[in-house]
């Protein structure tokens, strides 16, 4: 990556900015991605390396559909748990990784950047 000057985004998830209670050893790794995340970009900064995070809410992904989005009844709890009242589609992160690996993002290292529907906002 020092060679290329190149950028990282690392997932973490929502649960890297909060908590909930029954999930700790998962709250516990995203906050671990977040902060790796923190430190790395500051290690690699000077080299032009970017380093950020996504954090993301629910997401419709075919590994989600065969843990937590398992019924239309779980799909509309955790929908209800984003003010936008549903999950995200996985291009609206795979877009916005997109950007952040672009040099139109030059200027954002260091950052947890939510892509969760305004979960974290509550």
């Amino acid at each position: 990556m020092i060679k290329t000057r190149g950028a990282i985004v690392n997932n973490a998830s929502n649960m890297g900015g909060v908590a909930l209670p029954g999930v700790a050893p998962y709250v516990a790794a995203r906050h671990a991605v977040v902060n790796l995340t923190r430190a790395t970009a500051l290690e690699v900064a000077e080299q032009g390396v970017r380093v950020n995070a996504i954090t993301t809410g629910g997401v419709d992904t075919p590994l989600a559909r065969t843990s937590m989005l398992t019924s239309d009844e779980a799909v509309a709890q955790i929908s209800a748990t984003h003010p936008v009242n549903r999950i995200a589609r996985p291009e609206e992160s795979a877009l916005f990784v997109t950007f952040l690996l672009s040099d139109d993002a030059s200027f954002i290292t260091g950052a947890a950047l939510a892509i969760d529907g305004g979960s974290t906002t509550r």
